[in-house]
This record gives C-alpha cells, sequence and structure tokens, in this order.
C-alpha cells in the first residue's frame, strides 16, 4: 500500500525530507515506525516516536491503511 508521511524536528533532518509518499507492507504505526527507523537510522527509539494518521493521535497497534497520511513527531522541546 502507499501511504503520505510527514516528518518533524530531528526526523526530518535525518530523513533530510519533511514529507514523501512510500510503499510499504507495514500492517501497523508500529511496524511502520520501525521499518522507517531500520531504512533510514533515525538515532531515537520507536517508543519516543509519535504517530497521527489523517490528524489523529493513534496508538502504535493502529492499523494503517491505504493513502494515509501518516505524520511522525519525535519529543520535542520548547520554551
Amino acid at each position: 500500500m502507499t501511504v503520505h508521511v510527514r516528518y518533524f524536528a530531528i526526523l526530518r533532518e535525518q530523513r533530510g525530507l519533511d514529507h514523501e509518499s512510500l510503499s510499504t507492507d507495514a500492517v501497523t504505526a508500529r511496524d511502520l515506525v520501525q521499518h522507517l527507523i531500520d531504512e533510514h537510522g533515525f538515532t531515537l527509539p520507536s517508543s519516543l516516536i509519535r504517530v497521527a494518521a489523517n490528524g489523529v493521535f493513534v496508538e502504535e497497534d493502529y492499523r494503517i491503511s491505504e493513502g494515509e497520511e501518516i505524520v511522525l513527531i519525535p519529543p520535542v522541546a520548547g520554551g
């Protein structure tokens, strides 16, 4: 299936892109995040990366669907 992934903060820096469409065999948000960590060498563990699907935060066992927008959000500091 094809999903549209958006990266923020350190993930955007490490990937070198802010978004991309990609073909994946991942079934859950956890599978997708782990695949992207392995594929792109992200330095954060999956436990620190929040996932949103179509604008709503989801749990790691969320089943992704064709064409969804998946957003990966690392911890951020603010002031």
